[in-house]
């Protein structure tokens, strides 16, 4: 067996958990109050007018849509839908995917990609609403030149690894809530019947009476965007320590809203001439320390929106949702990964973002749509999931009948405002989903051209090639990477490339599978011997979050055979074995590369179009697997299928002319 390092054991309520639980978890959700009441007044602008009534029921539905949407459906229902300690909707769909219910991988994908699609807005929002806090010092600060120059800078230093600053995301997390509580607690006494928001009634209130309570709703909901983002983390800090930091967290952001909205009882004609009240309810002095927390608050809320949008991508791969990508680990620290082509490509759609906008208010509306399709698609799972685990029935349609209704409800509040800015979130989204279906489908239709065949009727022509001296010798240890399921079966491409294309004698044949395992760290091999002493079939057991680096397990597993005398560990060439020279070792890698398009639907041709083009995103397969090309050897071979002509073509005549 192969073996991890030890990751931290999140099943245990910890000081450091909780800390880092507020340092990765909380960052979306926590830099919420830099735009929400910002949002709510704009809201009402047009009035021109904002009297306590509203406040208090626009309030009373932050409180309430935390504790019901946040509170209830996240931290205390969906953390308990963890598959194997993971969380985040294809952590979610791996639990659910082998019911009878076919279309349940189109519901994940769409969240999957509207959830990678708010790790674009949000480094935009955040950053940008932190970095405007500069204008009430100087009207005239250039805020999209600095934050391009902030996002680049966050985006740059992922390759690096964040092992280091990392350490300081929990405790600079921990002073950015500390302070989002106390400058509440100080402006409540500006107007200390702000506390009635607390009853639910003033929300219910605004949503019967309020005219444009639509609007309203699309600014209120930002409030509990980072609500994904927390399930999502679960594998990084654990149910305990999220639900516990969860309670320090919503305390300091309730208080920190009603401190907003006493203030702006007396002084929303500030706001209504452009200001953001969070920074505007604050005494001069501490604008500027402010400002600097809130851009490192939105920094590390960044910072953990791209390393989410990593394992999104990582666990796409792992489902077919998404073609193999090289995957780095630069801080050697377990989970903690790098996809560059991912990287890169966020960075330009975020440098986009803040092009077009050019403010963080202009945002609001992208970045609520994404959030909220991807609400409503971890419902639809949880429901299904709810179903498996045999809960009450009942229980489950009204859970499904309380979330789907909020959730639809917001989201008639945010598609409103499509061309506005939301149709960057569809675009984007749409996108991106597009590919995950087409590349999804498009290995589904391969995988009905690619003909199967049993080993065992090969095994004795394999071993007859060993022993024929006339075949030069290919290599001494030479291996085949197949996805056959069926461990009786390969693909015949390979007994194509091994025996007719060109005869490759070597001494030893393995057939290489990749098992993707639930348990994202699941990390194991085990072996088939299939013809002693020359066929072997090698399984790797690896969960979504451990890298293919199949090199070096592969060379991990020949060490084992050695030690274990099952193969030789010097060349079976006698001038090479003399002097103790390792084996040679080589890889073949059979590419498809050909399909009869007279073969296909329509529907199947432009799946298998959009199929090629996603493919040239991924990485080849030697990259993705962690080989060098020195020793790997790239063979194109067309997808074989059952021929289609029933008619036999007829000879006319076969013409034989001699030299006379």
């Amino acid at each position: 067996m192969l073996g991890l390092n030890a990751h931290i054991d999140t099943k245990k309520l910890t000081f450091i958990g909780v800390l880092v639980s507020l340092g990765i978890v909380f960052g979306d959700i926590g830099t919420s109050p830099l735009y929400v009441m910002k949002a709510i007044v704009n809201a009402r602008k047009e009035s021109g007018t904002l009297d306590p009534i509203f406040l208090e029921g626009a309030l009373s539905c932050i409180i309430w849509t935390l504790t019901i949407q946040t509170t209830i459906k996240y931290v205390l229902i969906s953390l308990r839908a963890d598959n194997k300690g993971e969380g985040g909707i294809l952590a979610l769909f791996s639990l659910v995917k082998n019911l009878k219910k076919k279309w349940l991988y189109i519901i994940a994908i769409i969240g999957a990609a509207t959830l990678i699609a708010d790790g674009v807005i949000t480094p935009s929002l955040t950053v940008m609403a932190a970095i405007e806090g500069l204008e009430i010092y100087n009207p005239e600060t250039p805020v999209v030149t600095i934050t391009l120059i902030v996002l680049v800078a966050i985006f740059t230093i992922q390759q690096f690894g964040t092992s280091f600053i990392g350490k300081f995301f929990g405790p600079v997390m921990t002073i950015w809530f500390l302070m989002l509580g106390t400058l509440g607690v100080i402006h409540l006494f500006d107007y200390p019947q702000i506390l009635k928001a607390l009853n639910p009634y003033y929300a219910v209130r605004l949503i019967i009476t309020s005219p444009s309570i639509i609007v309203i709703l699309g600014a209120v909901f930002l409030c509990t965007t980072g609500a994904e983002a927390l399930y999502s983390d679960l594998g990084h800090c654990g149910i305990k320590n999220i639900r516990i930091s969860w309670v320090f967290v919503k305390i300091c952001l309730i208080l920190n809203y009603l401190g907003q909205g006493a203030w702006l009882v007396g002084n929303y004609q500030q706001v209504f001439a452009g200001e953001n009240p969070f920074f505007a309810m604050m005494p001069e002095w501490f604008v500027l320390p402010a400002v600097i927390m809130a851009t490192a608050a939105a920094i590390i809320a960044s910072q953990a929106l791209i390393t989410g949008s990593f394992t999104i991508f990582s666990e796409a791969m792992s489902l077919n949702f998404w073609p193999l990508q090289e995957i780095d680990y630069p801080s050697g620290v377990k989970g903690q990964m790098y996809i560059p082509k991912v990287n890169w490509g966020l960075l330009v759609f975020c440098i986009f973002v803040v092009l077009y906008f050019k403010e963080s208010g202009k945002m609001e509306a992208a970045y609520g749509l994404s959030i909220t399709v991807t609400m409503l698609m971890t419902t639809v799972l949880l429901v299904f999931y709810l179903f498996k685990k045999r809960i009450n029935k009942w229980l489950v349609l009204l859970f499904a009948l309380v979330y789907l209704s909020l959730e639809l409800g917001f989201f008639s509040a945010n598609v409103i405002k499509f061309f506005e800015g939301g149709w960057i979130t569809v675009f984007l989204a749409g996108f991106i989903g597009i590919c995950m279906y087409a590349w999804y489908n498009g290995r589904m239709i391969k995988t009905k051209f690619i003909k199967f065949v049993k080993l065992e009727h090969y095994i004795s022509t394999i071993q007859d090639m060993k022993l024929d001296e006339t075949i030069p010798k290919y290599a001494t240890n030479l291996a085949y990477f197949s996805r056959a399921k069926n461990t009786q079966e390969i693909e015949s491409k390979i007994i194509y490339s091994m025996i007719r294309s060109q005869p490759k004698r070597a001494d030893h044949y393995f057939i290489l599978n990749i098992v993707n395992h639930e348990d994202s760290y699941t990390y194991e091999y085990k072996i088939d011997e299939i013809l002693p002493g020359t066929i072997y079939r090698i399984h790797f057991i690896l969960g979504f979050k451990v890298d293919r680096l199949i090199n070096d397990y592969f060379q991990q597993v020949l060490t084992d055979m050695v030690d274990e005398g099952i193969i030789p560990d010097r060349s079976s060439h006698p001038s090479l074995r003399a002097h103790n020279i390792p084996p040679d070792l080589k890889y073949i890698i059979i590419d498809n590369v050909y399909i009869n398009d007279y073969l296909l639907t329509i529907r199947e041709k432009i799946i298998m179009n959009v199929y090629n083009f996603v493919r040239k995103m991924g990485s080849n397969d030697f990259t993705a697997f962690g080989l060098v090309s020195h020793n790997v050897v790239v063979e194109s071979a067309p997808l074989l299928y059952n021929p289609v002509r029933v008619h036999k073509i007829k000879q006319v005549g076969f013409n034989r002319f001699d030299e006379d």
